[in-house]
């Protein structure tokens, strides 16, 4: 009996700290996003059709998304991509972001505009990604 009071202790407060991690994590994300991000992929998330891709609802970001958090991270995605059937072929800049910036604005962007990820984006995982 004692372990399932724990049990049914614990749980809730692992969900609800998930939660508060990534609810911090969006906030300090969207004001990178608002910083670095807003003028090419567009308050909404939706980008200019043929020169900056969308992030809102986008295939690409969601199959690719090692290739997109590298993409921030060391800056752009060299050669052609399709987002949700359109063709880009422009590079993004190096943004100068720090590991745990790249995590916030990652989960700001996977989290925004119709898009759901259920995993948490974190400084570690983005520290070890190789370009």
């Amino acid at each position: 009996m004692k372990f399932i009071n724990f049990i049914t202790l614990i749980i809730p407060l692992f969900i609800f700290s998930q939660r508060d991690v990534l609810y911090t994590s969006m906030e300090n994300g969207k004001s990178l996003y608002e910083d670095f991000c807003l003028r090419c992929h567009m308050p909404n998330g939706k980008g200019i059709d043929g020169i900056f891709p969308p992030l809102a609802k986008s295939d690409f970001l969601f199959k690719h998304m090692e290739k997109s958090i590298k993409a921030v991270k060391f800056g752009g995605i060299d050669g052609e991509i399709i987002v949700n059937g359109v063709k880009y072929n422009s590079k993004m800049e190096k943004m100068g972001l720090y590991d745990d910036e790249i995590a916030d604005v990652m989960n700001y962007i996977l989290n925004s505009w119709g898009n759901k990820h259920d995993k948490i984006i974190n400084k570690d995982y983005v520290k070890s990604l190789k370009n």
